[in-house]
Order: structure tokens, then C-alpha cells, then sequence
């Protein structure tokens, strides 16, 4: 299985080049393939290995074989960036960024070829009702985290719930990454915890982006493999924001075509799409109310210049269509807020 997967990451690594990246897990379909990971781009922060503390090298050749060993072998609580470069390969592991390893940055060589892969899922877990939040193949609970140019991904396959990525750091940052599964794929999480996600492809089935954290998505191809739901937000009723996806692109494969943009997994989801095109898969409704009417009077769900034949129709009454001036509340630097002088999101090597 592990040499077919290497083969299989090697084979989308060379596409990625001519079509942009597409998941290992499905097709994608052919449209515009715009913003996915441009493996064509990626190596150019990988060229000189002199600038990370570690590499990481399957063959033995680095100062680890594995990604996890790595990062266990890392100072806690550093005093300065801890950086990883992750050289190109399928890693077979179950990976987490503990608590007392903040500052820590991973690089893969190409989104397309630097693959971390794993197969729990709910059954395989066996461990009652919260299964689910142990399935993750990357946890990372270490703030200030950065990550660029990786393919995450639960192979499980369409069995229920399989968490590719689970993040409950805050100030956790993610550049042309690539996060494949089905159901819940992206598990963004943390109460106050803000994460952003710029460049990105994320692809599954059910709620594949859930949870309470803050988190921005810019410049995003977010691909529903299933008729189904692509949000389930948690957002605790304190935070003002939840999900904001800007300027990124809804796609689904070519027998998709009824997906709700989302449905509130917590009474106080809140969850906006300013400047997103969507393809026809997206129901004119465009939400749902999970079966809970109550929950229509305390979610926030909101779009701002939606584009695409999925904008069109009309969508549900508690919904709302921002104004210009109203959409200016969801800017990157407003939703996330700065530290110091600076804005924490912007990457570092």
C-alpha cells in the first residue's frame, strides 16, 4: 500500500506541474484549476536546507526519517523558529505539534510530493462518541505554527468521520497546502484561536470544514466530492467571527450538484463568503438549518459578492447579503487582529 502511495503522490506531483494539484483520494473536475498549490512554485523555498534547524528524508539521509521524530526532537518552548524542511516523499504517520512546541514551521518540497497520510476514521477508533477527534492525521496544537507546500490527507476513504487536519493552535498559518478526505476533513478548532489558510485546496464530502476557530481562508479551491454540506461551524457565541472565505472558488466533481455551503453545528455558527465563485453544485438556498429552526435567529451566515451560477437564486431569509461598507468588517487584518507591529500571519521561513 505505502509503495502505491508513493507512486500515486509521484504521479499528481507531475500533473500538479501542467494542471495544478488534484487529491489522491478522487478526481477533481477540469475547471480552472487557478488556486491549488502550485507544485511548479515550491521549491523555491527548499533549494537551500542550510536555512532549516532539521530535515526530514525517508532514505535516511537527513537528520530524520520521519516528520514526527522531528518535531519530538525539537527544543520546547524555543526561544527562537524552530524550522523543518520535510524533503519529497509519502510519509505513512500520524503526526502532532504538542503544546509545548510553538514556533515550529514545516516545509515540504512540493505540495504535490511531500505527502503526510493516515487512515484512522470514527470506527477504526472505536473510543464512543468523540472518535472522531482522535482520527486526525496532522494535529497541531503548538502556536505559531506555519506550514507550506504539504498534502495532508486521511485515506480512509468514505467512512464516516476522518479528520485530515486538526488545528487548535492559535496563529497557526497554512500556504499552498493540499488537505484531502471525506467526511470532516479540516478540523478547525480552539476557542479564540484565529488560523488562515492562503492558497489552499481542501476537498471532501460532509462538513469538511468544521469547528469553532477563527479562521480565514484566501485565495482557496474548496472541491465537495459529495452532495452534501462543505461548513459546520461551532464558533462559541463570544467570537464575532467564525469561517471567512475570501476570494476563493467552489468546485465539485462532475456528479455533485446539491451542496450547502453550510449548516450550523453550534447555534452561533457564523460562517461569510466575500468575492467567491461557485460553481452550479451550490443549492440557491445555500444553507441549512440542520433540522434546528432555532438556530436560524442566532447564526450568522453571510455573502458578499458571490459569483458564479451558484450565486444565483435566492438564498434562505435568515441569510444575509452584505452591503460594500458591511463587507469591510471581514477583512483579513480585522477578522485575524495584528501582533506588535506586525501582522502574525505573514510567512516567515
Amino acid at each position: 500500500m505505502l509503495a502505491l502511495l508513493t507512486s500515486l503522490a509521484v504521479a499528481v506531483g507531475c500533473l500538479g506541474v501542467a494542471a495544478g494539484a488534484v487529491g489522491t483520494l478522487g478526481d477533481a473536475d477540469n475547471g480552472d484549476d487557478a488556486s491549488e498549490p502550485d507544485d511548479s512554485e515550491d521549491a523555491r523555498d527548499s533549494d537551500d536546507s542550510d536555512q532549516y534547524d532539521y530535515v526530514v528524508v525517508k532514505d535516511g539521509t537527513g537528520d530524520y526519517e520521519t516528520i514526527q521524530a522531528a518535531i519530538d526532537g525539537s527544543k520546547s518552548f524555543p526561544p527562537d523558529r524552530i524550522r523543518i524542511l520535510v524533503r519529497a516523499g509519502v510519509y505513512d504517520e500520524k503526526v502532532e505539534v504538542h503544546a509545548w512546541n510553538p514556533d515550529v514551521t514545516l516545509v515540504g518540497e512540493r505540495a504535490g510530493e511531500t505527502v503526510i497520510t493516515h487512515d484512522d476514521h470514527f470506527e477504526k477508533i472505536d473510543r464512543g462518541r468523540n472518535s472522531t477527534f482522535f482520527t486526525h492525521t496532522l494535529k497541531v496544537r503548538g502556536n505559531d505554527f506555519r506550514a507550506r507546500n504539504l498534502t495532508v490527507e486521511n485515506s480512509a476513504g468514505p467512512v464516516g468521520q476522518a479528520v485530515a487536519l486538526h488545528v487548535d493552535a492559535d496563529r497557526a498559518s497554512f500556504e499552498n497546502c493540499r488537505f484531502l478526505s471525506h467526511q470532516d476533513t479540516v478540523y478547525a478548532a480552539g476557542e479564540g484561536a484565529r488560523q488562515y489558510f492562503s492558497d489552499c485546496y481542501v476537498e471532501g464530502t460532509t462538513d469538511f470544514v468544521f469547528g469553532g476557530a477563527t479562521a480565514v481562508f484566501e485565495n482557496c479551491r474548496v472541491h465537495s466530492k459529495a452532495d452534501s454540506y462543505v461548513t459546520a461551524a461551532s464558533t462559541p457565541e463570544s467570537e464575532p467571527f467564525g469561517f471567512v472565505f475570501l476570494d476563493c472558488e467552489l468546485t465539485a466533481d462532475a456528479d455533485v450538484s446539491e451542496v450547502y455551503l453550510g449548516r450550523p453545528w453550534r447555534n452561533h455558527a457564523r460562517t461569510a463568503f466575500l468575492r467567491t465563485r461557485m460553481d452550479s453544485h451550490v443549492l440557491p438556498a445555500g444553507w441549512h438549518n440542520w433540522s434546528r429552526p432555532e438556530a436560524e435567529s442566532t447564526v450568522e451566515y453571510a455573502e458578499y459578492d458571490s459569483r458564479g451560477p451558484g450565486a444565483e437564486g435566492e438564498r434562505v431569509s435568515w441569510a444575509t447579503t452584505q452591503t460594500e461598507d458591511e463587507a469591510g468588517r471581514y477583512s483579513k487584518g480585522n477578522v485575524l487582529g495584528s501582533e506588535g507591529d506586525g501582522e502574525w500571519w505573514d510567512w516567515e521561513v
